[in-house]
């Protein structure tokens, strides 16, 4: 149940199975590689549309709560995707903004994920003392 990843880069990542189903848990399971797929490519996206509106970001989280169907194939069915910045006199519509073009433009795995599943998303913006 354990496997390695590769990228054409070269990059490795370890896959496997919890140790219920037969595997030793040394690696993240597939369908965790898709949130965190999900969550990256929508951070990068936001981060970089902030940096051309000169936002002052000095900290930048997204996190996934994902369900799943109760019947196989168990597809992702809601996603919540929380954005958690911290900075100096952040804008909120500059990052709602981005957020949004993220969604609706440039994210291709929002754009998958979104045929299977309810993405909603939730901003907490902390001003930097």
């Amino acid at each position: 149940m354990a496997f390695t990843g590769t990228a054409e880069d070269g990059f490795l990542i370890p896959l496997d199975a919890r140790k219920e189903v037969g595997g030793h848990g040394m690696g993240f399971r597939p369908l965790q590689l898709f949130a965190v797929g999900l969550a990256g490519c929508t951070a990068m996206d936001v981060i970089s549309i902030l940096k051309k509106k000169r936002q002052d970001v000095t900290e930048f989280e997204v996190s996934t709560a994902i369900e799943r169907a109760a019947e196989h194939p168990k597809v992702f069915t809601k996603i919540v995707l929380e954005y958690r910045l911290k900075g100096k006199n952040l804008d909120r519509d500059a990052v709602e903004r981005a957020v949004e073009l993220s969604e609706t433009k440039y994210c291709p795995a929002q754009a998958m994920l979104e045929k299977t599943a309810e993405i909603t998303h939730k901003i907490v913006i902390e001003e930097e003392e």
